[in-house]
């Protein structure tokens, strides 16, 4: 599998070219091992998330999906160490994405420099086909750069996007205690009402009115909008 562009003739531009089908099995056996070990010698919880993601990516296994799995495999570890606050999704991938140019900047310094060290050549089905033996360059990775990165994003997490996720979180609780002590519902109802009054500007829509909440009156409405508003008074402009 190849990352690239293609020309007039749509052949391959390869900008990076991930491990040859047969060294996979050994490759992401490889990364399993290693993130045990990691795991059980208790390394850094974002050294060991860096190693087992990024070397993932590097190693490019599947034909589609393989950024998004990297990214998963970030999370899971990190809460798998328990790194991340329990029961809370660390929006950690959120903020790589932000920072898409020097994502990108990374995988590229990483991944560029064993361009030179592959031969190939391009097939009739217009993929390309490794010549050599390359396990090796996905298997031995100095992983700095990709380390200063995911660190630059995991504070960011932690200083900026973590304590919103908090604040949404205390002022979602807050206005769901008020919404249940005001009318009587399901708690699913009532989370559904606070999720449409916010994404309507503060109000719930007609549709929405005529819909699950036809049961309530004019006046339950207006006092619901007004509890879901104030729990969130100011909360965008604070973020």
């Amino acid at each position: 599998m190849f990352l690239g562009e293609r020309d007039h003739n749509y052949d391959p531009l390869p900008e990076f070219i991930g491990a040859r089908p047969q060294d996979l099995p050994d490759l992401v056996g490889g990364l399993i091992d290693a993130n045990e070990r990691m795991s059980e010698a208790g390394i850094d919880p974002v050294l060991q998330a860096t190693a087992t993601a990024f070397g993932f990516v590097y190693v490019h296994p599947l034909q589609d999906g393989n950024g998004r799995l990297h990214r998963c495999l970030i999370h899971h570890v990190l809460a798998e160490r328990k790194f991340t606050p329990p029961g809370m999704v660390f929006p950690v991938s959120s903020v790589m994405l932000d920072r898409i140019d020097s994502y990108r900047t990374t995988l590229q310094a990483d991944t560029g420099p064993l361009m030179p060290f592959i031969e190939w050549r391009p097939t009739p089905d217009r993929n390309v086909e490794v010549l050599n033996d390359t396990a090796d360059l996905y298997r031995y990775f100095d992983y700095t750069s990709a380390a200063e990165f995911l660190y630059g994003c995991v504070r960011h997490t932690v200083e900026h996007d973590l304590p919103r996720e908090i604040e949404y979180l205390r002022r979602h609780d807050e206005a769901l205690r008020r919404v249940m002590d005001t009318v009587e519902m399901p708690d699913r109802l009532a989370e559904n009402l606070i999720m449409f009054v916010l994404q309507n500007g503060g109000s719930l829509s007609k549709k929405r009115r005529q819909g699950e909440f036809e049961a309530l009156t004019d006046g339950e409405v207006a006092q619901l909008e007004a509890i879901v508003r104030e729990a969130f008074d100011g909360f965008e402009e604070a973020s």
